[in-house]
């Protein structure tokens, strides 16, 4: 009767590893053949994607998108008007945040209106996106704003805060790329 016990419990033992060897054979690897680009991770056959980055492989650098000049007309809080300003805008080179950009705004002459560069993070992506504009010191003066931007159009409304007297709000509602 051990005999037969110690067959059978061998038996057993040999189908149930059998049955995992075959069961883990048949498993695929979903992400086998899947490819994530601009470190994209894979799971379950779809690839995760970091922020600023879009797209079924994360092929879409979406700041490489809105990496343009847009030119268009604002105002501002004391009721002057803007003509033909650009607002240039590049994606830089920076791999470890694909969400920043920076932003330089030129007047209609072509001369740097705000002689620093404006830091830029953007904040949604997709067809369009929009940002945040660091807050940068440039002299005396606190720069800081909001905007939405796409591969054709970008506004913004930016605040140029001074120490002494009231903020000066710029506002472009719709420049378009050139």
């Amino acid at each position: 009767m051990k005999k037969i016990r110690l067959v059978a419990l061998s038996a057993l033992v040999t189908v149930g590893a059998f049955s995992g060897v075959l069961y883990t054979s048949c498993t695929k690897d979903a992400c086998k053949g899947v490819t994530c680009l601009n470190s994209g991770t894979c799971d379950g056959g779809t690839c995760t994607c970091p922020s600023g980055i879009g797209g079924n492989t994360c092929e879409t650098v979406y700041r490489s998108l809105y990496n343009n000049n847009y030119v268009g007309n604002g105002t501002d809080n004391d009721g002057y008007t803007y003509t033909n300003w650009k607002l240039a805008y590049s994606a830089g080179t920076d791999t470890s945040d694909y969400t920043k950009m920076s932003l330089f705004i030129y007047d209609n002459t072509n001369t740097l209106a705000i002689p620093k560069q404006l830091p830029v993070v953007l904040t949604n992506f997709g067809t369009s996106s929009t940002y945040n504009i660091t807050s940068t010191v440039n002299d005396t003066n606190t720069y800081s704003g909001t905007g939405t931007i796409s591969a054709t159009a970008a506004s913004i409304s930016l605040t140029e805060a001074h120490p002494h007297s009231t903020a000066l709000i710029l506002t472009f509602t719709n420049a378009i790329k050139q």
